[in-house]
């Protein structure tokens, strides 16, 4: 009998599935479910998009790119990100295409951890950088955000947390899960600290155009001196509503793209091609679809944070991303047991805060990618809920 735990690798044996999955998996079999557990936007791509996808197809574009993406595609990239963040990326050997944000991050991790290296997290964030970080060989160093700061990342608890083995700090803004944004005078506090060193930052920018009551999306690479040392990563999956389309993209100065392009080449070749032409589209025709969609995303916010207050569970209103972060601390239940006892007993599936991170214990995650309609039932039943506790 082949000894199974002799031959995997450690590293990923001794990772933890994901946190949010255990929900759903109950959920799937569970009947008259109500989730505001996904993460996914609920409109469908705009037919712009589906239609330049469509001639791509009709035209037999159907072979492989280039590695770094379709030449056509990195220019609009690159025009897009100068457009609505004065962003200044060179197409040929600045920006690369890669299989959604998720292999981006990945491989921006993997290009500069070392063994042991440091990488500061700041949490709760997305389940996703722990793992890679570890795969990597890479140390996690976590920091907890906290609500009275709204959950932003400060220089003052960085501060704490740098040390000579520090390789990369992560930057998860917009937020998944709390939908906290920085804004330049943050980045600016963190340049002065970071100033002189060799730290690398990965900004996760999936959300970008995501934002409220006014406030506009600050890339760390637009600000001061922090380019050199920024990897920008974005994608097409959350604004534009092309999640299954898997494409993202990578930006950052041309000596750490090409150790990126190294890793794709010999993983994953190139994106999609069909995907690639459809983001042509998308960044060029579709400004007016993506604020339609902020619109919508923007009521259903102010919905859910006064329907969560209204029931008793204390909510933040968000800035960024498509989610809020609902406190359940007055329960006195832990944020598992809040979830699998709201969905054994009112059919409403949430996401416990420790999906997230430890520090997450006391929270849970509730997406406003859903109907109206579905946001009111879910919230009335989480009201019941509570009465009967």
């Amino acid at each position: 009998m082949l000894n199974y735990e002799s031959v995997l690798n450690n590293r990923i044996t001794e990772i933890q599935p994901s946190g949010i999955r255990k929900f759903f998996d109950i959920a799937a079999t569970m009947e008259d479910v109500i989730s505001l557990g996904v993460g996914e936007p609920d409109f469908e791509t705009p037919w712009k998009i589906r239609n330049a996808a469509i001639m791509s197809l009709e035209g037999g574009k159907t072979s492989y790119t280039s590695n770094r993406g379709l030449a056509p595609l990195r220019e609009e990239i690159s025009a897009y990100l100068r457009r609505k963040y004065s962003l200044s990326y060179e197409p040929k050997s600045e920006i690369l295409v890669t299989v959604g944000g998720s292999e981006a991050i990945d491989a921006a991790v993997r290009s500069v951890v070392n063994d042991g290296d440091e990488v500061i997290i700041p949490q709760p964030s997305y389940v996703c950088y722990v793992p890679m970080v570890l795969m990597a060989g890479g140390v996690p160093v976590i920091i907890r955000n906290k609500a009275e700061n709204d959950f932003k990342l400060t220089a003052a608890e960085l501060r704490e947390k740098i040390t000579p083995k520090t390789k990369a700090i992560i930057l998860p803004y917009p937020s998944n899960p709390t939908g906290a944004i920085m804004e330049k005078a943050d980045y600016e506090e963190i340049e002065k600290l970071i100033s002189g060193t060799d730290i690398i930052l990965i900004s996760d920018e999936i959300y970008s155009e995501l934002t409220f009551n006014g406030k506009h999306h600050v890339s760390p690479a637009s600000v001061g001196n922090l380019r050199e040392r920024t990897i920008v990563i974005n994608g097409f999956s959350k604004a534009f509503s092309m999640t299954g389309w898997r494409l993202g993209y990578v930006c950052a100065p041309k000596e750490i793209i090409a150790q990126i392009t190294k890793l794709h080449q010999y993983s994953i070749m190139c994106a999609p091609t069909t995907s690639q032409y459809a983001a042509i589209t998308a960044l060029r025709d579709c400004d007016m679809d993506v604020e339609a969609m902020i619109e919508e995303y923007d009521m259903r916010r102010k919905l859910m944070v006064y329907g969560f207050n209204e029931i008793g569970l204390e909510c933040r209103e968000p800035e960024g991303a498509f989610y809020v972060f609902p406190s359940i601390q007055s329960t006195g239940m832990t944020s598992e047991e809040f979830c699998e006892k709201l969905l054994e007993e009112e059919r409403v599936a949430l996401v416990p805060g420790t999906a997230f991170g430890e520090c997450g214990e006391g929270y849970v995650r509730a997406s406003y990618c859903y109907s109206t309609d579905h946001i009111k039932t879910a919230i009335e039943r989480t009201g019941n809920f509570l009465k009967n506790l």
